[in-house]
């Protein structure tokens, strides 16, 4: 699951032209601002993965647990897939649960066995990814603007 900030367009175009210039400082300094910009998004979704309600308490070692670890921020400052994201990432889950992710957040029911026992039972999701992002997402884009439209202003 993967919510982008702004159109990698726009990322392509200022990074294209940070490329072409010779100032290490322009480019350390938009990276760390996209970064800045988008950060405060990361708390916000591993928070919401901790209260996916559950029968038993939050644990680092359980499902949840699994989930707001695998959340990170990705950015990309190069190619056509410039851009900044927000994801909770099934190849950072352990090799049983790569498919989770999109499971828990889901619109349907799943199955799954209960660990060290032959039962099997319906699992409902629990969508946690878009609401968690859907209150604090115009902010952050507006950052992120922000962030572009000066590093331009400095290129120019």
């Amino acid at each position: 699951m993967t919510i982008e900030l702004r159109r990698s367009g726009d990322l392509q175009r200022v990074s294209r032209e940070l490329r072409g210039m010779d100032n290490p400082e322009l480019k350390k300094r938009f990276r760390k601002e996209l970064r800045a910009a988008a950060a405060p998004l990361v708390p916000r979704v591993r928070s919401a993965i901790r209260n996916v309600p559950s029968n038993r308490g939050y644990s680092p070692a359980g499902l949840r647990g699994a989930l707001s670890r695998a959340t990170r921020l990705e950015l990309k400052t190069a190619g056509r897939q410039a851009g900044v994201a927000i994801r909770v990432d099934g190849r950072k889950m352990p090799s049983h649960m790569k498919s989770l992710p999109s499971m828990v957040e889901g619109k349907k029911r799943w199955r799954h066995p209960v660990f060290g026992h032959d039962v099997w039972v319906n699992q409902t999701p629990h969508p946690y990814f878009y609401s968690a992002l859907r209150v604090a997402g115009p902010a952050s884009r507006r950052a992120v603007s922000r962030v572009l439209d000066g590093i331009s202003r400095d290129i120019s």
